[in-house]
């Protein structure tokens, strides 16, 4: 039973931290991100095309840092009082109405898109005022967030009120300070760092409502078809890559860049941990729909280029962005690691440019061969037989 009223709490720093885990109420809020993110990948789906990734993009941006905004919070300053459920409750709101607007986004919906999200970063200035009342250690970061977006959801807001295209034009203003506000209190975080074992687990979350799409992907792509048993072939090579990512991402995973900023002051690997993690899920999300395509293509035709260089570029991103991560610390900190990730971007991108004229079930057969490269390599430099005595290899 929640408390009526209680003031937000800080659940950071080494004195109050404590073994954290996404609570009940974390959980059901990300319900509608899977609505969110399907959205999403329905508009990709119905218009495999450049403009429709870039469209893609410019709306799952938004969607993400919604997420991110709330979760940042709660990792800081969560209390489980009547208040701060109804703010949670009025979020789900805007961002149920986020998703209820994603389809025509970018054209006739694109002034509820806009407002919906600019209600949302509203709510997250109040929670970030309250908290700053309460707090006063916290005061600074919370007034430079909360004043942060604020502006940005005021620009958000006038967008709704200007004609296409200036009106991407102050989506992009919003855009571009929302994700400043961060980088500019970097001085404000270094006492404030997010929790080292809720936040990677919230994040994992995520990053599991992205790869949930492609085992939708399979599943829709296989009941739509008539039986044929090269799309069946495909969908367990889909299966394979969807895994593949969960191994790759999931066995390399913790609170390491919380640890590396707490110790030596280098809050940039936080940054550059939550940054790397929006081309990451782009790309997990592009793959599912990437899946589905060929799923419900003509098997016995050769794929569409379109369809190739969706279905391989997004893999590849994936797989350059947790090499990123890998480079740097971010994750396991290994370079055979991040070599490999590299390198399985670059194979991706040759059979994108050079796969013309394969079939669907070899283009999903070669990346799914890539992606499980991947975890073979993990698997072998895992061996207990291997000496591990250098930490950069």
């Amino acid at each position: 039973m929640a408390n009526f009223l209680q003031p937000p709490r800080l659940r950071i720093g080494e004195d109050t931290e404590e073994e954290r885990h996404a609570t009940w109420l974390e959980l059901f809020y990300d319900l509608v991100f899977v609505v969110a993110v399907s959205q999403l990948a329905h508009n990709l789906n119905e218009d495999i095309s450049l403009s429709g990734w870039f469209g893609f993009i410019v709306l799952f941006i938004p969607v993400w840092w919604s997420w991110i905004g709330t979760t940042f919070y709660a990792n800081r300053f969560d209390s489980d009082d009547v208040g701060h459920r109804l703010l949670i409750g009025i979020q789900m709101l805007t961002a149920a109405a986020m998703a209820i607007n994603i389809h025509h986004g970018l054209s006739e919906s694109s002034p509820g898109f806009a407002i919906s999200y600019a209600l949302g970063r509203v709510v997250l200035v109040i929670e970030y005022v309250r908290a700053g009342r309460y707090i006063s250690s916290a005061r600074p970061l919370t007034t430079r967030y909360a004043i942060g977006f604020a502006i940005a959801a005021f620009f958000w807001l006038i967008s709704a009120l200007v004609p296409i295209p200036w009106r991407f034009g102050f989506w992009t203003l919003g855009i571009i300070i929302d994700f400043a506000t961060p980088l500019t209190g970097r001085k404000f975080q270094i006492g404030l760092l997010p929790h080292a074992s809720h936040l990677p687990e919230r994040f994992g979350l995520f990053t599991i409502i992205v790869l949930g799409e492609a085992i939708i992907a399979v599943v829709n792509g296989v009941s739509e078809q008539k039986w044929d048993v090269l799309t069946a072939i495909s969908a367990i090579f889909g299966l394979i890559i969807a895994f593949s990512w969960w191994w790759v991402y999931f066995d390399n995973l913790g609170g390491k860049p919380i640890e590396i900023a707490r110790t030596h002051g280098k809050v940039g690997v936080v940054n550059l941990w939550l940054y790397t993690h929006l081309p990451l899920v782009i790309g997990i999300a592009a793959a599912g729909v990437g899946v589905e395509q060929i799923l419900l293509s003509k098997p016995a035709l050769a794929l569409p280029d379109s369809q190739r260089w969706l279905m391989c570029g997004s893999v590849a991103l994936c797989s350059l962005a947790v090499s990123i991560l890998h480079r740097f610390g971010v994750i396991r900190y290994c370079k055979i690691r991040s070599q490999y990730r590299l390198g399985g971007a670059v194979v991706l991108l040759a059979i994108a440019i050079f796969g013309r004229g394969l079939l669907p079930v070899a283009v999903i057969a070669l990346v799914a061969i890539v992606s499980a490269v991947q975890v073979v390599q993990d698997l072998y430099q895992s061996r207990p037989t291997t000496r591990l005595v250098d930490p950069e290899i």
